[in-house]
This record gives structure tokens, sequence and C-alpha cells, in this order.
């Protein structure tokens, strides 16, 4: 009788996690690891075929990468707990955004901070005949470097660079002359390269 009690307590318990796990489900769902569980589950839900999943450290050495195999809902567990004491970040890189979702480990524990869960957008390059643009949403007015270099057989020459802040919405067009460019754009701590032939 008592077994069955036991044993009757776990699946309430079980259900009522899973129940409040789907209740708190929306673009990225985490279930942390507990005592006799070593793994994670990081689901991620909209991803598109391509899309690529990295974890790095916190000084951006890539310690896991795969690129997604198909679109709808990812989900895969985890042993986050073999990595060394330390803080990471999970990265999904899609079209025009990066989600970086951090979490730290310490002493065989893994913890995740959600209100340090952020979304960059990436600058985005486009040309139409000899225009140039490169656009950016900068939700924080987060600085953008944009470097425009002319590449050929010898290397490539620094022909504009310039850094805009304070602006949310950035937008700048460039009129370039029929040849072969390098567009490099710097955006929190990370760098866009875009090659462009007009």
């Amino acid at each position: 009788m008592k077994n069955v009690l036991t044993h009757t307590k776990k699946v309430i318990l079980m259900a009522a996690v899973c129940a409040i796990s789907m209740g708190y489900a929306m673009e990225t769902s985490l279930l942390e690891n507990t005592e006799n569980v070593k793994t994670t589950a990081l689901t991620l839900n909209d991803v598109k075929k391509g899309n690529l999943l990295c974890i790095k450290s916190e000084n951006g050495i890539i310690i896991y990468k795969e690129s997604i195999d198909k679109s709808g809902k990812y989900s895969k567990n985890f042993d986050l707990t073999a990595l060394p004491d330390g803080k990471y970040f999970f990265e999904l890189e899609k079209d025009v955004a990066i989600k970086i979702i951090p979490f730290k480990v310490m002493l065989n524990q893994v913890t995740f901070d959600k209100a340090k869960e952020a979304i960059i957008f990436k600058p985005f390059v486009r040309k139409n005949e000899d225009l140039v643009y490169v656009t950016k949403l900068a939700v924080r007015s987060e600085p953008l470097k944009i470097s425009v270099y002319r590449s050929d057989h010898f290397g490539s020459e620094l022909l504009h660079s310039e850094s805009i802040e304070g602006v949310q919405n950035i937008g700048r067009v460039y009129r370039l002359k029929e040849g072969r460019y390098k567009i490099v754009c710097h955006a929190n701590n990370m760098e866009f390269i875009n090659y462009i032939q007009i």
C-alpha cells in the first residue's frame, strides 16, 4: 500500500510539472536538470531548416554546433553538467535574428537566467543594381559600424567606414561602381560579412 501511494505521488508530481512546463512554453522551453536527471531539454518552436544552433563559452568559443535539419519544433537533451564551471549560452542563428539563451554551470548544477535572454537583430544587406542597402533594427540603440571594402585578386581596399549609434532603425544606402565588394558590419560584439558583386 505504501508503494502504491509513493508511485501515485510521483505520477501526480510529473503531471503537474508537465502541465506547468506546457503553460510557460512559448518560443523557448528549458527544463532544468533535477537531482537524478543530468540532461537539460532544449525546445525551440518555429525553427527553420538551416538555422544554426551553437553552445558557446562566455569568451565565444564554440563548444557545440548543429545545423537544424527540419523546420517546425526542435527538441533535444543536452548533458550540460559535463561542462566545466563557467558561463555559457545557446545561440540560435535565424535569417534576420540571433536568439541568445545564457546559462551557468556551477558544481554540476545548471541554471538559466530568463531575464538575460536576448534577441539580436542582424544587419541586412541587399543590392539593387548599383545601390547597396544596409539596414538593422537596434532595439537598444546599440552602435553599428559599417565598413565597405573593394575586393580584387590582390586583396581588399577600405573605401568607406562609419559608425551609427543612438538610432533604433538604422538604414544606409551606398552607390558602388562595378566590381566585387565586402561589406563588414560590427554590432553587439559580433561581426557580419556580406560579399556583393555589382
